[in-house]
C-alpha cells in the first residue's frame, strides 16, 4: 500500500477499551504467570502488573493518535450505563499466534460464565456499529488475560479461580513496541445507574 509513491507509515499508536483488575488481584495474575512459566519451561516473561488487563474492543493500529477516533470513542463510552458486576477466570491455554509469540492466557474454562462482562462488550460493540465503527467490532469474542507470550503452547489447564469487581472500564493508548499504556478515559459503572 501507498500514497502517492510513498509507502505508508508505520503503525505506532494501539487504541482499545479494556477493564483493569484492582492491583492485588493483578499482583495474583502475574504471580500466576510465572508459576506457569517455570511448570511449562516457558522463557517468555509475565506482564507487568500495569499491563494486565481484559480487552474489551481493539480500535485498530494507527501511525500516530487518531484525534477523531478517540473523540468518538470517549462519547459512546460515556454514554454507556451499567451497574458494577464480578468476573472470573480459571482456565489457562495457548492461543494461536506467531511462531516465537504465541499468548498463554488466563480465560474462562468450560462451563464457566462472565455473563455481564459479554453484555459491556456487547453494548460497546453496539455503539460502535451504530457509529459507523463496525469495522473495530470482533465477531467472537474470547475474553482472557495475557500472562505471557512463548514459543511454546499450553493445552487447556484448570486453575484457582481469579476475580474481581469491575467498577470502570478504559479508552487505552498502547505505544507499540514501548510496553507502555495510557488512559485516555476512565468510565465509572457506578456512576451509570442500570437503566
Amino acid at each position: 500500500m501507498s500514497l502517492g509513491g510513498f509507502a505508508e507509515p508505520p503503525a505506532s499508536d494501539r487504541l482499545f477499551f479494556a477493564v483493569y483488575p484492582d492491583a492485588q488481584v493483578a499482583q495474583r495474575i502475574v504471580e500466576l504467570a510465572q508459576s506457569v512459566r517455570i511448570a511449562h519451561g516457558m522463557r517468555g516473561n509475565p506482564l507487568r502488573v500495569d499491563r494486565v488487563h481484559v480487552t474489551l474492543h481493539h480500535l485498530g493500529d494507527h501511525a500516530g493518535l487518531p484525534a477523531p477516533l478517540v473523540s468518538t470513542a470517549s462519547e459512546l463510552a460515556a454514554k454507556l450505563t451499567m451497574p458494577p458486576f464480578e468476573v472470573s477466570f480459571d482456565c489457562i491455554a495457548s492461543f494461536p499466534g506467531r511462531a516465537r509469540k504465541r499468548p498463554c492466557v488466563l480465560r474462562s474454562g468450560e462451563g464457566s460464565s462472565n455473563g455481564p462482562l459479554f453484555a459491556l462488550q456487547g453494548a460497546l460493540g453496539d455503539r460502535l456499529r451504530a457509529a459507523g465503527l463496525g469495522r473495530y467490532v470482533e465477531r467472537r469474542y474470547t475474553p482472557h488475560v495475557t500472562l505471557l507470550y512463548d514459543e511454546r503452547t499450553i493445552a487447556p489447564e484448570p486453575v484457582p479461580p481469579i476475580g474481581w469487581i469491575v467498577r470502570e472500564f478504559a479508552l487505552i493508548h498502547s505505544l507499540l513496541g514501548r510496553s507502555e499504556h495510557r488512559v485516555l478515559g476512565r468510565w465509572s459503572l457506578e456512576r451509570n445507574p442500570a437503566g
